[in-house]
């Protein structure tokens, strides 16, 4: 038997979650499906080693739709700082330039997650599935979207969202096209007990192998982010614990403070992927599924998480107009919204991880000028500090702090 659906969203990760949660109290009828619920939260635990640095776009969207206290109420670390340095120049970013309390927040991905997941089982018209395998996936122009469960339920909706990941299953099965390219390093996260209190500071420092990052946790932990050739992270990666310490005492700078312990370790490669389209006939795709960002400034889950608040700012216009929320001019309007701006913040973060990371002369000499006149240059540091934030360019009404609903 065919369960009708209005929306049914693949993935209830940060991104897909929050895109129901946009949905959630409307006359929509929303399913959520995820293959797994992530494990509870403990506040005796370690820090996961996966976190993001959540903008305050990001934070206005998720205490609009009513998640944010489930953040606080597990663990989060804001910061008022960001410095970006390396050895002939430096700027420091401080909130209270800006008249704001925070830049953002650093937060464990699972303790988002589950903050949002919490949020959309409190709406009547959400169903979240979960666990949940998918046999198969029917997509064909001038049909609902269908989707078959491994139980035999079969699901069919107006809208089916692909919030599933890099790999998505969804955006393969319509057939929408990527373009990625690697950019040949590779990411180690290291997770340290520091001699430092919690910081409220994060910095990247710019040598020619590649960035080295310090994010700060609660207590005294803080997350590494170390960029540097497949082979260089490979090498580090199997160091024991102890001699991992030694090398990054050895390699970064003395602001990291002294290392206690490397406590965990995870590594992944650096490959930009941008879908052709954001949207087919009754499907959109947000987060991972549409895009996916050079890491260096954090604004991967920011940029999904923007998506997923235009996308259910899109449905519900159109929902309260009597149009159909599946049609491919509706769902074009989200793409207009997003895709622009999410290309814009890819090239940026492209065009800066390019002048930083090598070590030739004149573009050094330029970088380093670039930083000492962001220094003096009081407009043009606000602007740089209000983009990081994610408060620049047409924003959806979410992550203005507006309600949709």
């Amino acid at each position: 038997m065919n369960e009708k659906f209005d929306v049914i969203i693949v993935g209830g990760g940060m991104v897909g979650s929050a895109v129901a949660c946009g949905l959630g109290g409307s006359s929509l009828k929303v399913a959520v499906l995820e293959n797994a619920p992530p494990e509870a939260f403990s506040s005796e635990q370690p820090h996961d080693l996966r976190v993001s640095a959540l903008s305050i776009a990001s934070r206005n969207i998720i205490e609009t739709v009513g998640a944010w206290h489930g953040i606080v109420n597990r663990r989060l670390c804001p910061f008022r700082r960001m410095r970006v340095f390396e050895t002939a120049g430096d700027t420091e970013f401080c909130s209270d330039d800006i008249k704001y309390p925070e830049l953002g927040y650093i937060v464990e991905n699972r303790v988002t997650q589950l903050a949002l997941l919490d949020r959309l089982q409190e709406f009547t018209n959400i169903e979240l599935i979960c666990p949940t395998t998918i046999s198969k996936i029917n997509y064909c122009l001038g049909e609902q979207p269908e989707i078959t469960l491994s139980d035999g339920r079969v699901l069919s909706a107006k809208v089916l969202v692909g919030a599933d990941g890099a790999q998505s299953r969804v955006r393969q099965t319509v057939g929408i096209g990527l373009t990625s390219w690697d950019y040949q390093q590779h990411a180690l996260v290291i997770y340290i007990d520091i001699d430092y209190e919690q910081q409220d500071i994060t910095w990247q420092r710019f040598v020619a192998s590649g960035p080295q990052a310090f994010l700060p946790l609660t207590g005294h932990y803080g997350s590494i982010v170390w960029y540097n050739s497949p082979d260089e992270i490979s090498r580090l990666k199997a160091l024991s614990p102890e001699n991992l310490k030694h090398e990054l005492t050895a390699a970064f700078p003395d602001c990291l403070g002294k290392v206690n312990a490397v406590l965990g370790t995870a590594s992944f490669p650096l490959t930009r992927r941008h879908a052709q389209h954001y949207v087919k006939q009754g499907v959109a795709l947000v987060g991972d599924a549409a895009h996916t960002i050079n890491p260096l400034a954090g604004q991967g889950v920011n940029i999904g998480l923007l998506d997923a608040a235009a996308l259910a700012e899109v449905l519900l216009d159109a929902h309260k107009q009597g149009l159909d929320i599946g049609d491919i001019s509706v769902l074009k309007r989200y793409e207009k919204m997003r895709r622009h701006e999410n290309l814009k913040m890819m090239t940026v973060m492209d065009i800066f991880y390019s002048v930083f990371s090598n070590d030739i002369l004149p573009v050094k000499f330029l970088r380093n000028l670039g930083l000492g006149l962001a220094e003096r240059i009081k407009p043009a540091k606000h602007k740089a500090m209000r983009g990081a934030m994610g408060l620049e360019g047409k924003l959806p009404k979410l992550a203005r702090g507006e309600s949709i609903s």
